[in-house]
């Protein structure tokens, strides 16, 4: 529901915008970390933990502390008022508690791990990830990450879930193969 919303919305606003661009865009919106970000700033974390039953605040907390559980809570709102409010008034509250995140998102720009797989396609190489570590408990992991390109170890990265350290990884490896400090 939210995909719909949000494409719909972004081929209202760049209706000059070519396919590739308005998918990334799309992208940028509604990737786990952005829908995180709006439910935090929605207070559904807070919520979150105050609706669990005393017993569980501890583990509640614990969970609310992950991008994926924050992610799941906007949705699963969603979710709930397109059912209970219908598609109308969702698209209008969605449109409004993801306007910053919209606004944000660029034309044509690409997360590292796609950037990677662009630059490495050019020279026909091969890109391939491989986690390396796992540390802390299951609630607060982090997971380091190397990527490999041709073959060869291009850069590593850390982060709380795998994508994460993956993304970082990309990023290290394109500012070693371009000679730049971002992608």
């Amino acid at each position: 529901m939210l995909g719909l919303v949000v494409t719909s919305e972004l081929l209202s606003r760049h209706p000059e915008a070519s396919e590739g661009d308005l998918a990334w865009m799309r992208q940028q919106i509604v990737a786990g970390e952005a829908c995180a970000s709006v439910a935090r700033d929605l207070g559904l974390v807070e919520q979150f933990i105050a609706g669990s039953p005393n017993r569980q605040r501890t583990t509640a907390r614990d969970m609310a502390g992950q991008v994926s559980v924050q992610a799941a809570l906007i949705e699963a709102l969603i979710g709930a008022c397109w059912t209970d409010l219908g598609q109308e008034r969702t698209t209008l509250a969605v449109l409004a508690a993801f306007e910053a995140v919209m606004g944000a998102a660029t034309l044509g720009q690409r997360d590292a791990k796609t950037a990677l797989q662009e630059l490495a396609a050019s020279d026909k190489l091969e890109v391939g990830y491989e986690v390396v570590g796992r540390d802390g408990p299951p609630h607060a992991r982090i997971f380091t990450t190397r990527v490999l390109v041709g073959g060869n170890e291009a850069g590593q990265g850390t982060g709380s879930s795998k994508q994460a350290s993956e993304q970082a990884a990309a990023t290290e490896a394109i500012a070693g193969l371009t000679g730049t400090t971002s992608c």
